[in-house]
């Protein structure tokens, strides 16, 4: 099989799969998140640091990686980037 032909089944067989279950998209990944959750969403779409989170809420670090960790489980989203794109493609929803 050529390298084209590979990439081609691949991309047939990614579009093919079911979602996981409560994946509505973007939008309905961040609505699955607690206020809070949605809050340090936020926080990281503005490009703050998990200290910086931790200071702004009054909570330690170790509590801002846990957080973190719920919303990477319930939304997928494993980077950063991804979080912001989430929460951008939340609020635009939102209006």
């Amino acid at each position: 099989m050529s390298l084209d032909a590979a990439i081609e089944f691949a991309l047939t067989v990614l579009a093919e799969r079911p979602r996981p279950a409560g994946d509505g998209g973007p939008g309905g990944r961040v609505s699955n998140l607690s206020k809070r959750e949605r809050e340090l969403v936020d926080l990281v779409a503005e490009g703050l640091t998990d200290k910086e989170i931790a200071e702004k809420l009054f909570i330690s670090i170790r509590t801002v990686r846990s957080h973190l960790d719920r919303i990477r489980d319930k939304t997928g989203a494993r980077r950063r980037a991804e979080l912001t794109r989430l929460a951008l493609l939340a609020r635009s929803t939102d209006r």
